[in-house]
């Protein structure tokens, strides 16, 4: 069975196949008791050798920029007639119409089953669900312990312990003051100033 990221890589391609205007894109689901080579066969074809290259180009293009991932081996770029990518997971065939008719992968290939693009899109985004659900009720756990220690009753009153001590504080200033007002007041000696007017 094919894993969700080959999946992903092969819808990248059928889109680039239709990006280039291919013709009758199939998407075949091989029986694995038949073949132990590949998953699915990716098939097309253009209207002419230049249009098939393009095709075969933009696959290329496409996956190594989104995905980091070349082709095992490409054979017969160079006639054009039936061009094979092998990507392991899966293999694209982009035909000529005429080798598509003569070869005819589809009537070989009878055990095989024919999915569509929408189909094999929705079944990628249905593992992607279930994979992000688990993921999240796996990471649910870890969450609920530190939400749990925002408010305790300790914290609370520590933070108010600091306030009674400063009253405190204050009341020795104002014994301090009290202190001050009922000492004596010393008068300054005026003799100083009688000096210096004679």
């Amino acid at each position: 069975m094919a894993s969700i990221e080959s999946n992903q890589l092969l819808l990248a391609a059928a889109a680039a196949c239709e990006d280039k205007k291919a013709e009758d894109i199939r998407i075949l689901a091989l029986d694995p008791a038949e073949s132990g080579l590949t998953d699915y066969f990716l098939i097309c074809n253009g209207t002419n050798e230049r249009q098939n290259v393009a095709i075969t180009d933009e696959i290329e293009i496409r996956l190594k920029r989104d995905f980091g991932v070349y082709p095992n081996s490409v054979e017969g770029r160079r006639q054009a007639e039936w061009i094979l990518m092998d990507y392991v997971d899966f293999i694209v065939h982009v035909f000529s119409a005429e080798k598509r008719a003569f070869y005819g992968l589809e009537r070989l290939r009878k055990s095989a089953t024919t999915i569509s693009v929408a189909d094999l899109d929705a079944k990628v985004s249905q593992k992607i669900a279930e994979t992000r659900a688990k993921s999240s009720k796996m990471a649910a756990p870890a969450v609920k312990p530190t939400t749990a220690k925002k408010a305790t009753p300790g914290r609370a009153a520590a933070k108010k312990a600091p306030a009674k001590k400063a009253p405190a504080k204050k009341s020795a200033v104002k014994k301090v003051s009290a202190a001050a007002k009922n000492a004596p007041v010393k008068k300054p000696r005026k003799t100083s100033a009688k000096k210096s007017k004679k």
